[in-house]
């Protein structure tokens, strides 16, 4: 029997057992994610994800389909971006709508860019 060792999510921290080497039984198999959803995962940096965090990222990758990318004078507060001590801070769904990542280590950098200190 295989033993397995545990992974950290790089998306939410949560540890969770993933099975690359047998795949058909791995957590991230028993989740069906849309063709939309592959394509974003390719422009990541994110390695293997959690169930949730996949599921997670298929339901915001197919309700993006209802917004497009905004002019500045079309951003929607609390979609595109909240207010935090007189900052703006842009959304996932904002960095998902802009479809490529700055790397510029955004606290809601949708595609696992994390700034190196």
């Amino acid at each position: 029997m295989t033993q397995y060792s545990p992974k950290t999510c790089p998306r939410c921290n949560i540890e969770f057992i993933c099975k690359t080497d047998d795949i058909s039984n791995c957590q991230c198999n028993q989740v069906t994610i849309s063709k939309k959803t592959i394509d974003f995962l390719s422009k990541t940096q994110f390695d293997c994800l959690c169930k949730d965090c996949l599921i997670y990222l298929n339901t915001l990758v197919n309700n993006s389909q209802n917004y497009f990318f905004p002019a500045r004078e079309s951003l929607i507060e609390n979609v595109h971006y909240y207010k935090e001590n007189g900052y703006w801070v842009f959304t996932e769904l904002y960095h998902l709508l802009r479809n490529s990542c700055c790397k510029s280590g955004c606290r809601h950098c949708v595609y696992g860019f994390k700034k190196i200190k």
